[in-house]
């Protein structure tokens, strides 16, 4: 295990130049036990950089620092990683985003695929089956309660 680590930190290592911290191996799940290997990274960051897995090792990023004014929970049924969240975010900051990554022709869909963990479209897929899920869930709930 911490050979391939080190493999991983060799090959990516490129990555601290730009924020990104590694953590080490981690399990995150005792009973499969089944490790990751863990980083944190700043918040504007291009994730298409990072691998989802190596060498058959789960990479499981966080965030590090506080989040834009446009990820604020606005809620209890907020979700802070929302599609419209990233849209908002880089249409009201376009031009300080394309600075950062030093790319001025980076396009909308580019910087939202950088943004949210490497591809927006299946994020938002993710996101939208997520909350239909929650949504179902709490309509059982509510089933429960009223058949009482």
């Amino acid at each position: 295990m911490y050979d391939i680590y080190k493999r991983f930190e060799e090959r990516y290592g490129f990555l601290k130049k730009m924020g990104v911290k590694f953590e080490g191996v981690q399990m995150i799940d005792p009973i499969k036990k089944k490790h990751a290997i863990v980083l944190t990274r700043p918040f504007l960051f291009d994730c298409r950089l990072l691998p989802k897995k190596y060498e058959g090792i789960e990479i499981k990023v966080r965030i590090q620092g506080s989040l834009p004014e446009e990820f604020k929970s606005t809620g209890q049924n907020d979700y802070v990683f929302a599609p419209e969240k990233f849209e908002k975010f880089v249409e009201n900051n376009i031009h300080n985003i394309r600075n950062h990554f030093r790319k001025p022709e980076m396009t909308k869909e580019e910087i939202l695929d950088a943004l949210a963990f490497g591809n927006f479209e299946e994020h938002k897929k993710n996101v939208l089956s997520l909350m239909r899920e929650k949504q179902r869930q709490a309509r059982l709930a509510a089933r429960k309660v009223t058949n009482r």
